[in-house]
């Protein structure tokens, strides 16, 4: 009898053990995870503040011109890795002193519903995704005029999701707060118009020695025509297919008159 109660005891004691050290388990998890979860959210909450301080003031567009933008300081950086000492070449001009036929022809060529959409064309988005999962051809950007300003004053090339959401963010900002004609002034200002040539009036005099003022219909369709792809396609290149697209924007000119009246 007094074995059975010892092994009672023993089997009691083990059992007490076991409890304890499931116990102290679950508890040790439930600390883990709790620590885990608040030092990602002081984490989401550093980043979140970090962001919040550097986010840009797109107010401050109303009435101020930019004194730099995110691609001009990444060229910059490009060419002083290459120990080159070029400077970019670009000269801010006011929205008047941009030859009308370039504004036609840049909305054409980029955005043609930039005077009726509020800053994200939906059919261009759906149909860029439809083309790409048919197969037809890579996922393009499908960026709208102010998608584009966005990116160029203060994002960088990449399409990672992060950079994505932050343009999406500043497009509905300058949507919200600047006009479309000072929309489209800024991006004709800042826009790359070939290798280190930024804004209109830099590339007129550098491609074709005059103010952007005074570009005729085949001038303002040639920039247009490189803005996909400057480093590549723009004034100085003999790319047939880029001859084309000068060619194409052109009509596309003749047809579009409704923009006259919006620009």
């Amino acid at each position: 009898m007094e074995e059975n109660g010892t092994n009672r005891e023993q089997s009691q004691r083990r059992a007490d053990f076991w409890r304890v050290w499931l116990a102290r388990g679950r508890t040790n998890k439930i600390r883990l995870t709790l620590g885990l979860v608040l030092g990602g959210a002081a984490i989401v909450f550093v980043l979140a503040v970090y962001q919040a301080i550097q986010w840009p003031d797109v107010r401050s567009l109303e009435s101020g011109n930019p004194t730099t933008t995110a691609f001009i300081e990444r060229y910059r950086s490009q060419v002083h890795t290459a120990d080159q000492t070029v400077e970019p070449r670009w000269r801010w001009v006011p929205y008047d002193s941009i030859s009308p036929h370039l504004k036609r022809a840049v909305l054409v060529a980029e955005d043609i519903g930039f005077f009726s959409h509020g800053g994200f064309e939906v059919h261009e988005i759906k149909q860029a995704v439809w083309d790409a999962v048919a197969g037809e051809r890579s996922l393009r950007g499908a960026s709208t005029i102010t998608q584009q300003l966005a990116k160029n004053l203060w994002l960088t090339p990449s399409r990672s999701p992060i950079r994505k959401l932050k343009e999406a963010a500043l497009t509905y900002q300058l949507e919200r707060h600047l006009s479309k004609k000072r929309i489209l002034e800024l991006y004709l200002n800042v826009v790359e118009f070939g290798p280190g040539v930024y804004g209109a009036e830099a590339a007129s005099r550098h491609y074709f020695g005059k103010p952007a003022a005074d570009l005729s219909v085949a001038e303002a369709a040639r920039l247009a025509a490189g803005l996909p792809r400057p480093a590549r396609w723009n004034p100085a290149s003999e790319s047939p297919s880029y001859r084309q697209q000068s060619a194409t924007i052109e009509e596309r000119m003749d047809q579009a008159e409704f923009l006259w009246r919006r620009i």
